[in-house]
């Protein structure tokens, strides 16, 4: 009786699930990842109303890893599991994404709220009358956590989730109970959009770390730009790109924050991770007098096994939360605003005519009469055939390590899962970021995975056709987990997989000669037919091609082998 009264007062009452839904169509959702359960059918029901198309994942973890793909393209992503069962199977998924900064609404169907607050023993629960167990986990691996047990909280609930998520680029979870969904809010709440900008820095502040900033900077004589995966994450890429281009100064990338920076500028100068980085590189970085680190994440694989050798005393790192110059922390000051005024008061910098960087990838195997496909050969090879605007995603393992090789054209986006290194993310991932390409009109969405990581999520395959996916699909073939065996057992038996027949897949997801291709290359010259074979190459194709690509099971980059060595030498350590 309350609520129906409490109805009546409102001007223009919507369905809490309608207005969230709606919510997240105004911040650039257009497709929502899931699978169905009882305790969330009813709220699916309300996705067309609101404009969003539901995707239909063969599991929750595969969704997940689709939600995150989407995410990082079209810059925030939604899921839809069910109570218990359907959450904890996209919990990895949600934690490769909360590691990793990106994006994701995770909405989840709950129980009634009188089976909450009754203890009911039902389906999906642990028995022993806990609502709040798997929320509790959740709270681990989300920025914020909204339980929408009550009608008069809901739509200030749903709001503060979003705009956290987007603020904080990180995942965070709705609660959906079944008998909330049809509660009314106030409809009018949607006419005003969500405050998505950051908060200002505290101006006095953030003159004051600018200015010590340009100090360090002017008296630079051979400083660098290192750019990295936050930069990307947390949208400082606008003022990055103003920086490079106006100052000049020889910029990288760590291996995260592969696809930040134009390859196309001449100072630009290659991936730099410690030891697994090309020679002149390495000497370039690390004999600077300053580097500009924006958005660093020093993992082990992101710095090839902590081989990065940058003082503190000669950087000054940008971040989210926080300046570091030197030694001295400046928290609450935002990095975009800070790198912006620092190129706009920058001026005539006192650099000295040193070498240049050196942003010629080594080509030294392309004429190469040996026909086996190398990975040597392959990740130089890739540069000359990418085009702009391509979205690539790599796979934990050789093609994550190999892509360092490759130099993109311009406005290349590059996705990996380089610090939480799930495998099977990419294929999850690959069909999560061609649909946003799709919906943004990007042409060309490309994969490359190994087998044995392929094997972990292969069903993805079936939702790539079924959404009318048209994905460039590399599966190498290498007999097994490579990257295990650089890091222990390089012939022990758990590192080996049950050969495939990869390329029947495709049919026996219901693909047909109208919604794919698919092909096998054994040596370089079938791969330079391939890659000069307009109708494959088209960003125009419609159908999905998958190809099973050839290599050898004991070939590794040389940034792999090395990254490796080092993980097996902590992984002994007492």
């Amino acid at each position: 009786m309350a609520q129906d009264l409490r109805s009546q007062e409102l001007k223009n009452p919507v369905d809490v699930a309608e207005y969230l839904f709606r919510r997240l169509h105004q911040v650039g959702v257009r497709s929502v990842h899931g699978l169905p359960g009882d305790y969330n059918l009813v709220a699916l029901d309300y996705l067309p109303k609101a404009g969003l198309h539901w995707v239909g994942n063969c599991n929750e973890l595969n969704a997940g890893y689709a939600a995150d793909g989407y995410a990082r393209v079209k810059g925030i992503s939604a899921l839809v599991t069910t109570f218990g069962v359907g959450e904890l199977s996209a919990a990895n998924a949600i934690a490769g994404a909360y590691s990793e900064y990106v994006p994701i609404v995770h909405v989840v169907g709950y129980p009634t709220t009188a089976a909450q607050r009754d203890g009911a023993l039902l389906h999906h629960t642990l028995g022993n009358g806990d609502f709040n167990a798997f929320n509790k986990m959740f709270r681990q691996i989300s920025c914020a956590v909204s339980l929408l047990n009550d009608p008069h909280e809901a739509a200030t609930l749903i709001d503060n989730a979003i705009r956290e998520c987007y603020l904080k680029s990180r995942p965070v979870y709705i609660s959906l109970p079944t008998d909330i969904v049809t509660k009314k809010v106030d409809g009018d709440r949607l006419n005003t959009p969500l405050d998505l900008s950051y908060p200002p820095n505290e101006e006095e502040k953030e003159d004051y770390v600018v200015d010590v900033i340009l100090k360090y900077l002017h008296a630079a004589k051979n400083p660098v730009i290192l750019v990295d995966a936050c930069a990307i994450r947390h949208r400082a890429l606008e003022e990055t790109h103003e920086l490079i281009e106006k100052s000049g100064i020889p910029t990288f990338v760590a291996p995260m924050g592969k696809g930040a920076v134009n390859e196309t500028l001449p100072n630009y100068g290659g991936v730099y991770a410690g030891d697994g980085s090309n020679e002149g590189v390495r000497e370039r970085v690390e004999s600077s007098d300053l580097v500009l680190s924006i958005g660093a994440v020093k993992s082990d694989f992101n710095t090839a096994g902590f081989t990065y050798r940058v003082s503190k005393l000669k950087s000054i790192d940008f971040h989210s939360y926080g300046i570091t110059v030197r030694y001295s922390e400046y928290p609450g000051v935002r990095m975009n605003t800070v790198i912006r005024k620092v190129t706009q008061k920058m001026g005539k910098l006192n650099i000295e005519a040193g070498p240049k960087p050196n942003n010629n990838i080594p080509h030294a195997e392309l004429s190469s009469s040996e026909p086996t496909i190398t990975q040597a050969w392959l990740w130089p090879r890739l540069g000359q055939w990418l085009k702009e605007n391509d979205i690539v995603i790599t796979e934990t393992g050789t093609s994550n390590f190999g892509i360092w090789e490759t130099r993109f054209p311009a406005n290349v986006t590059a996705i990996s899962q380089v610090l939480w290194g799930s495998i099977g993310y990419a294929t999850g991932s690959c069909q999560g970021a061609a649909l946003a390409a799709k919906e943004k009109g990007i042409k060309r969405t490309i994969l490359f995975t190994g087998d044995g990581s392929f094997q972990l999520t292969a069903q993805e395959v079936s939702t790539m056709i079924r959404n009318n996916l048209n994905p460039i699909i590399f599966v190498i073939c290498n007999d097994g987990y490579t990257i295990e065996r650089c890091i222990h057992g390089w012939k022990a038996a758990y590192n080996d997989i049950q050969l495939w027949d990869y390329k029947a897949l495709p049919k026996v997801f219901g693909g047909t000669p109208e919604t794919m291709a698919v092909y096998r290359v054994e040596t370089k010259d079938e791969l330079e037919k391939l890659f000069s074979d307009k109708e494959f190459s088209s960003g125009e194709n419609d159908r999905l091609r998958f190809v099973e690509l050839v290599m050898p099971w004991d070939d590794a980059p040389v940034a792999l082998k090395s990254t490796a060595e080092s993980a097996a030498k902590r992984n002994s350590q007492a």
